[in-house]
């Protein structure tokens, strides 16, 4: 079975990024899901979908995060 990181180069390739649930989100920082809320309160960026939750585009949380402010971010976690 294919990790993660394997299906993202793959998908990269054609230009797709998988989008992550909240649950797959939360393990790759290893954070609480009271976390990822608050993150999404101070505009952790969240991509629209169809359907029931959330799903996140890990390149743009990456970037999100590299230009938040990183004692508020701390202070959530």
């Amino acid at each position: 079975m294919a990790t993660l990181a394997d299906r993202t180069e793959t998908l990269r390739t054609v230009g797709v990024t998988p989008l992550l649930t909240t649950a797959q989100l939360q393990a790759r920082y290893g954070v609480s899901n009271w976390t990822v809320n608050a993150w999404v309160q101070q505009g952790c960026p969240v991509e629209p979908t169809r359907f029931r939750g959330r799903r996140f585009d890990l390149d743009k949380v990456a970037a999100w995060m590299a230009a938040a402010d990183e004692p508020q971010l701390a202070a959530t976690a």
